[in-house]
């Protein structure tokens, strides 16, 4: 893929097809700018629908979260601070990951975080990758940020080198997406360790590592061990969306120094914790324990993944090695828009024309969802 990918043409033109409508998605990730018909494309409209445009757990939630759920149904009705067990949600959390309660920031989805940071950070001009996950980016451009957007390297991999050129006495924050989104693909710890030890000394550093829990040793290090170290330009993003197949109950956080946590509560943050379902802190809480669940979904993951990736290298497609629960693939010589004629036949993903060609952003579902997909694309003519 060429270096020169231009992530306004992905974010432009990546499509899904509402029914025999195409609808545009105007963000790479999609689900923060969704189209208004798009419930039209929910598999309760369309049973035989298969849904591998979001990148979700379709293994469902913990049975610990939903028995959780279904016990504080006769609660619900009460805001989520007057249920004293809820509150201890962010201490639980807290000692998950060894860090103080000041070290935490709720907020309904890290879409949501994503979206304040780029309002909180808005003094300067924002680094970031393209093509990469577009709420941050997209939010900074709208409130007339300068976003600097440095191409991924050769193997689709974030170019550090270049991040570090373009950080400026102007930059107020570096973004990056690790593992990245769309590409799947992700940058050593140790390397990427170094490049915030180093680029915080100028400015804020924010990692989105959304999907870190599918990772394996040594890429599955978070760059939480500098923020434990007390350095106060570095913010991390995790969201219970992915591998707690939880995207539609919003439970996201930032974990960072007390002090950047503080300020950020007093700006932009300041009632995020509010927005908060009880019902869904209740379910992050049993979920948090259930690492069964979470490795299982992972296991599971990584097989139909490997599956997936070793059929469409056998029928010719260049694949980009992912470490996600998404594979990004060049589409050869396609004709088309391939997400609207894949919605055609019953299956949602993501498609885009980039300066080297078309690619798909296909999610990975269950083995027999990813047969399914294989199957249909037997179907479809790359030439």
């Amino acid at each position: 893929m060429s270096n020169s990918i231009n992530r306004r043409n992905w974010l432009k033109q990546s499509t899904l097809a509402a029914l025999g409508l195409t609808a545009s998605l105007n963000s790479l990730g999609g689900e923060d700018y969704l189209p208004k018909d798009l419930g039209q494309l929910l598999p309760n409209s369309n049973p035989s629908l298969i849904n591998l445009g979001s990148n979700e757990n379709p293994y469902g939630l913990s049975p610990l979260a939903k028995k959780a759920i279904s016990e504080l149904i006769g609660q619900a009705h009460r805001y989520q601070y007057n249920i004293p067990h809820v509150q201890e949600f962010r201490k639980q959390l807290a000692d998950y990951y060894g860090v103080t309660t000041d070290h935490l920031l709720l907020t309904p989805g890290s879409g949501e975080a994503l979206n304040l940071l780029a309002r909180h950070y808005s003094k300067g001009n924002l680094v970031t990758a393209t093509p990469t996950f577009g709420i941050l980016p997209n939010t900074a451009k709208k409130i007339g940020v300068q976003v600097k957007e440095i191409p991924l390297d050769g193997q689709q991999v974030h170019d550090l080198e270049a991040f570090s050129k373009a950080i400026d006495p102007d930059t107020a924050q570096v973004y990056i997406c690790n593992p990245a989104n769309p590409t799947g693909t992700v940058l050593h710890p140790d390397k990427l360790r170094a490049f915030c030890e180093e680029a915080s000394k100028k400015t804020v550093v924010t990692i989105d590592e959304a999907y870190i829990d599918f990772l394996d040793a040594p890429y599955n290090e978070s760059m939480l061990s500098l923020v434990k170290k007390g350095n106060k330009n570095i913010v991390i993003i995790r969201t219970f969306s992915k591998i707690h197949a939880m995207a539609g109950m919003r439970v996201g956080f930032i974990l960072a120094d007390p002090s950047t946590i503080k300020s950020l509560q007093e700006n932009y943050f300041g009632n995020s914790n509010f927005c908060m379902s009880a019902l869904s802190l209740t379910a992050a809480m049993a979920s948090l324990k259930d690492t069964s669940h979470s490795i299982q979904s992972k296991k599971l993951n990584a097989a139909a993944r490997q599956y997936t990736e070793d059929a469409l290298k056998r029928s010719g497609f260049t694949v980009i090695p992912s470490y996600t629960n998404f594979i990004f693939f060049h589409l050869k010589q396609y004709k088309g828009d391939f997400a609207a004629d894949m919605l055609a036949k019953n299956i949602v993903l993501r498609s885009s024309e980039l300066p080297d060609g078309k690619y798909c952003r296909v999610s990975i579902g269950t083995l027999e969802e990813m047969k399914a997909f294989l199957k249909t694309m037997e179907s479809m003519k790359f030439t």
